[in-house]
């Protein structure tokens, strides 16, 4: 009876890994977001006016790499991003000097660890991660969205901003009539 049992739990176990294996290949995707640095953003944009998404991240926070896990990497997202944006990932704890608009944004020690200003800069000083930051093609702010967003909110929040729909519509009566093609 007890050998019986445990050839059940190995037959068991055995299936569930095995569909789960096929549940990751076929959920794999296909296109990935063309992450750039800050500086390389403002380079193509003197060719190409996309707007710009900003990834605000840093290497601790949990939520950060979770949004770039189930979000970013979903085919959907990354499609439409590589379209529509010029895509940065911005670490708000980077060393290195950025100069931009005529101005120097340096790192800030702040204890053990401490903040970029082009960081604070975007982010309106609230130090809050992850925050995703969309600007215009001319490098104006439109919004600053912190916190962890889904694929279903992330899609709707880029096809507001990359659509233009922000200025004629509000969010909500964009959110009521939009249809995701996740």
């Amino acid at each position: 009876m007890k050998r019986l049992f445990s050839l059940s739990l190995l037959v068991a176990l055995v299936g569930f890994f095995t569909l789960q294996g096929f549940r990751t290949t076929e959920t794999t995707n296909t296109e990935e977001i063309e992450w750039i640095s800050f500086e390389e953003a403002v380079k193509r944009s003197e060719t190409s006016k996309k707007k710009i998404i900003i990834d605000v991240y840093t290497d601790w926070c949990g939520w950060c790499k979770k949004m770039d896990k189930a979000t970013f990497q979903v085919d959907g997202i990354a499609r439409y991003v590589n379209a529509n944006y010029h895509a940065v990932r911005f670490d708000a704890e980077q060393k290195e000097e950025i100069v931009f608009g005529g101005k120097t944004y340096s790192f800030v020690p702040q204890g053990n660890r401490g903040y970029h200003e082009l960081a604070a800069a975007l982010l309106n000083g609230r130090m809050s991660y992850p925050t995703v930051v969309f600007l215009d093609e001319n490098f104006n702010m439109i919004q600053p969205l912190p916190g962890y967003k889904g694929p279903e909110d992330m899609e709707r929040i880029l096809h507001f901003y990359g659509d233009n729909a922000f200025k004629e519509i509000t969010w909500d009566e964009f959110a009521q009539s939009f249809t995701s093609q996740l």
